[in-house]
C-alpha cells in the first residue's frame, strides 16, 4: 500500500483509494466500513471502505478474509495483497486522520468528539465510493455507539442505500473484514513509517502497541514530553493518559489574571527564554523557534 501522500504530510487528514473496478459502476454493490486505531494514544486513526458487486461476494469470501484483530501481520498483508489483485472486482478507500486532527477536533473551542468524527468520516467514504461511480446498493458498517442511533443517521444520509450498521460487523460480514484488513494494514504502516516534523534527538522508535495501558508506550511519552511545547504530533495529546504526563512532567504557566496565591512554588513562563546558569535547557531549540529564527534572550 503506498502511503507516500501521507508521509509528505501527516499533520491532517489523507484519503488514498484503488481505482474503481468497472464492474463496479454497473452492477449493484456492495460496502463495508471499519477502522483501526480508535484506541490508542499514538498514531493516526484509518477508516477503510471495501467494496465489491453482489455477484461477487462469494469471490470475495474464498479470500478466507476475516477480522483484522483475528489476524497475524503477514496474514493481513498477504490478505491485501490478494485484494489488490483482484482488483478487477474489489475496490477500497480509507481516511488516515492524523492524530493532530483528532486532538484538535476534541479539543476546540466546538468540541467535535470522536463518535462524531467517526460518524463522519465513515459517511464521507461512503459518499466517495457514490462519488466515484460505484452502484452502490448495501452497506454494512462496524459500529461505533449506539448502533440503532447511527443506522438511522446512515440511513438518512442514503435513502436509496439499504444499510446494515452491527456491533462486530467485522466478524460477521466479508467486506466489513476486508475494510478492516485495509485499515489495519495501512494504520500499521504509518505508525512503522510516522515521519517526525520535529527534529527529536535520540528519537526512540520502539513505543510499544500506542495503547494508553501499554507501559512501554507511558514510558516513551514521558521521555518525549517536551516541558513548554508538549508532545510530537505523533502523539494524541488529548488522551487522558497524556494529559496526565503533560500534568506532571511539563511546566506549569502563570496567566496574568492568576491569583497570587496560586502562583506560590511556580515558575515563570518567561524563564524558559533565559540563557543563564543551570537554567540552560541541554536539549536543541525546538522547531517553534527555528522556523522563526528565534534566539534565547539573554535579557528581557
Amino acid at each position: 500500500m503506498d502511503l507516500s501522500e501521507l508521509e509528505r504530510d501527516n499533520t491532517g487528514r489523507c484519503r488514498l483509494s484503488s481505482p474503481v473496478p468497472a464492474v463496479c459502476g454497473k452492477e449493484p454493490c456492495v460496502v463495508g466500513v471499519d477502522e483501526a486505531g480508535r484506541g490508542p494514544v499514538l498514531g493516526p486513526m484509518v477508516y477503510a471502505i471495501c467494496y465489491c458487486p453482489l455477484s461477487r461476494l462469494a469471490d470475495l469470501e474464498a479470500l478466507k478474509v476475516a477480522d483484522s484483530k483475528t489476524l497475524s501481520e503477514s496474514e493481513r498483508e498477504r490478505l491485501l495483497g490478494k485484494m489488490q489483485e483482484d482488483g478487477n472486482f474489489v475496490g477500497w478507500a480509507l481516511d488516515v486522520l492524523s492524530p493532530n486532527l483528532i486532538s484538535t477536533s476534541m479539543l476546540g473551542r466546538v468540541k467535535y468528539n470522536l463518535n462524531s468524527l467517526s460518524h463522519d468520516t465513515a459517511t464521507g467514504l461512503i459518499q466517495y465510493a457514490l462519488d466515484q461511480g460505484v452502484n452502490v446498493t448495501q452497506v454494512f458498517v462496524d459500529t461505533v455507539g449506539m448502533p440503532e442511533t447511527y443506522q438511522k443517521r446512515l440511513q438518512q444520509s442514503f435513502p436509496g442505500i439499504e444499510v446494515t450498521v452491527k456491533a462486530k460487523a467485522d466478524a460477521l460480514y466479508p467486506v466489513v473484514s476486508a475494510a478492516s484488513i485495509c485499515a489495519k494494514v495501512a494504520r500499521d504502516q504509518a505508525v512503522k513509517n510516522w515521519q517526525f516534523v520535529e527534529k527529536l534527538q535520540d528519537l526512540d522508535t520502539d513505543y510499544g502497541s500506542g495503547y494508553p495501558n501499554d507501559p512501554k508506550t507511558k514510558v516513551w511519552l514521558k521521555e518525549h514530553v517536551e516541558p513548554v511545547f508538549g508532545f510530537p504530533q505523533f502523539v494524541r495529546f488529548s488522551w487522558r493518559t497524556a494529559q496526565t504526563i503533560l500534568e506532571k512532567e511539563a511546566k506549569d504557566v502563570i496567566w496574568e489574571d492568576s491569583a497570587p496565591e496560586d502562583q506560590e512554588g511556580l515558575g515563570k513562563i518567561t524563564s524558559y527564554f533565559f540563557n543563564e546558569g543551570s537554567r540552560v535547557c541541554p536539549r536543541a531549540s525546538h522547531r517553534y523557534f527555528l522556523e522563526r529564527g528565534l534566539e534565547s534572550a539573554t535579557s528581557l
